[in-house]
């Protein structure tokens, strides 16, 4: 069996010549064993950006399209990325300021120009990243906000993050390239397409539907579907450039319908070289610095989720290995489940809880039961998690009853 289904017809010979070295090593970057780690890896991306006409372009078959993908070597670009996430939860109101004064007073923390921190806030809303690069060792990610701006930037063996708003700045020195991965940026389509594009199986429908124009490019669309039921994902849609291969736009849609859960496209892109002063930085007069270790660099690419993204390329048979002690995955492919013991109790209930934070739980649980006994799944449009009153936990991209069901499986 071919391992996509693509809108070609494909005969005993044809199914041969996929399974050949040249056709594994492309068909790696095609469709998820795992959403639920590209969710928790990139949740927080794009609108839907304006198509201006279908480009009439050669026609090109689904594995053609993935090994494009795959052979894209883009070394040079910059360009505005916009990015929007709808997962769906409801209004914190009150919860912000509860959750504040839980966790003391301002700057008690981490430094707001530190990125794992910083960086959390693509999770939710419509936010403009511009974003330039030039080789593996220069890359630069700003993300625009009101009369603020925070910046990212990885120059040889110095990321820097800077926040203009706090005038705070966080410094890290990059580990040494091995020569055989090269940098990425965070947050950008073909993150996402690498990410969600990661192993064809017969579980997945791969098709090319038509073409678009993105950022002014014309590019074809590749159309990645879910075959299984319990799958809280729609489909996968990657506008890929018809030049240089590069996915330009990426939108994930929910199997429940409306607005995309997560969208990130380029609104501008050029190809040539940035100009060298993009990636210079010095600290501003007055600014407090931070010094950092190399893993909180998510501009470095062999240092951040390494780990995960091993397990990623293994398949789930290997995820959760480098997670949570005692992690495991349930079933494969767009069902997958994870599944581990925090050893205490269930959520408290709202009414338990009280006030902002307890209003909260109780809006976004939903109380379960089956022979696990019983438990709260907390929903978003795209990620469920089952937490049973026992402290067993289950999560991954699957409806409510899947959830339920796996858990009373393992019953």
């Amino acid at each position: 069996m071919a391992p996509y289904e693509s809108d070609d017809s494909v005969t005993a010979a044809d199914a041969e010549e996929l399974r050949s070295a040249r056709r594994r090593k492309a068909a790696r970057y095609v469709v998820p064993a795992t959403v639920v780690g590209i969710a928790a890896a990139t949740i927080g991306l794009v609108p839907a950006l304006a198509d201006s006409g279908d480009p009439d372009l050669p026609k090109i078959s689904a594995q053609e399209l993935i090994e494009k993908i795959a052979a894209s070597d883009v070394q040079q670009l910059s360009g505005t990325v916009k990015i929007t996430t709808d997962l769906g939860l409801p209004d914190l109101g009150g919860l912000e300021s509860s959750l504040g004064s839980a966790a003391g007073p301002s700057g008690s923390g981490d430094s707001s120009a530190d990125p794992t921190t910083k960086l959390t806030e693509l999770a939710s809303g419509t936010h403009t990243l511009r974003v330039a690069a030039d080789g593996e060792n220069r890359q630069k990610v700003s993300l625009l906000e009101n009369a603020a701006e925070y910046s990212l930037i990885h120059n040889g063996k110095d990321v820097w993050g800077y926040d203009s708003k706090s005038n705070s700045v966080f410094h890290t020195t990059a580990s040494k390239s091995d020569g055989k991965q090269k940098e990425e940026l965070p947050a950008t389509p073909k993150d996402l397409a690498q990410d969600a594009l990661k192993a064809a199986d017969k579980t997945t429908s791969v098709t090319v539907e038509g073409t678009a124009q993105v950022a002014g490019r014309d590019a074809y669309r590749l159309v990645i579907k879910p075959k299984d039921e319990g799958s809280t994902v729609g489909q996968i849609t990657v506008a890929v450039d018809a030049k240089t291969g590069l996915p330009l736009k990426f939108t994930l849609t929910p199997a429940s319908g409306g607005s995309a859960v997560v969208d990130a496209g380029f609104t501008q892109v050029s190809f040539t070289k940035p100009a060298a002063s993009t990636f210079d930085f010095t600290p501003p007069k007055g600014a407090k610095v931070e010094e950092g270790d190399a893993s909180k660099a998510p501009g470095h690419a062999e240092d951040f989720g390494k780990e995960q993204r091993k397990d990623l390329d293994k398949g789930s048979t290997e995820l959760g290995k480098n997670g949570p002690e005692g992690l495991n995955v349930i079933g494969d492919g767009w069902d997958s489940i994870a599944t581990f013991d925090t050893g205490g109790q269930g959520v408290p209930s709202g009414s338990e809880v009280g006030g902002d934070v307890g209003g909260f739980l109780d809006s976004l649980g939903d109380k379960v039961s089956g022979t696990f006994g019983k438990g709260t799944v907390f929903k978003t449009r795209l990620i469920n998690a089952l937490i049973t009153d026992d402290g067993k936990v289950y999560v991954g991209a699957v409806t409510k009853d899947a959830l339920v069901k796996a858990a009373d499986a393992a019953k």
